[in-house]
């Protein structure tokens, strides 16, 4: 008889997605959401830096920054999501840091991070 942990670890590994690429903190990311209008879904692009990562596991989270008409706006994707369409690394950042909330007291030329070449897109 299985106990409840490894009936709720055998449902999750079905959720996971394998078709994820290696994300690190100071990657620029363009998340495909799928967004429902009306009777019909439309994938849109969500581009930005990843700020911070959070858990593991099918509970994974990244949260990505970008600034829309001089607004800061920050999502957080639920990475192991249905809605979640595809994430795909535009370019890698190099960061010291494991959360980069930094950036969202700096404006301009100032939220900028240095590329990184020795990582694979």
């Amino acid at each position: 008889m299985m106990n409840a942990q490894e009936i709720i670890r055998s449902i999750e590994a079905e959720q996971l997605k394998s078709n994820l690429p290696e994300i690190y903190i100071g990657d620029t990311v363009k998340v495909g959401v799928i967004i429902q209008e009306g009777g019909k879904e439309r994938t849109q692009p969500y581009e930005g830096v990843v700020i911070a990562m959070r858990n593991s596991g099918i509970n994974k989270t990244i949260t990505v920054r970008r600034v829309f008409q001089g607004v800061g706006v920050e999502r957080v994707f639920l990475l192991h999501s249905p809605r979640i369409d595809s994430v795909k690394v535009m370019r890698r950042g190099k960061v010291r840091r494991a959360k980069l909330y930094y950036l969202r007291d700096r404006v301009g030329k100032a939220t900028r991070i240095k590329q990184r070449f020795d990582r694979a897109l």
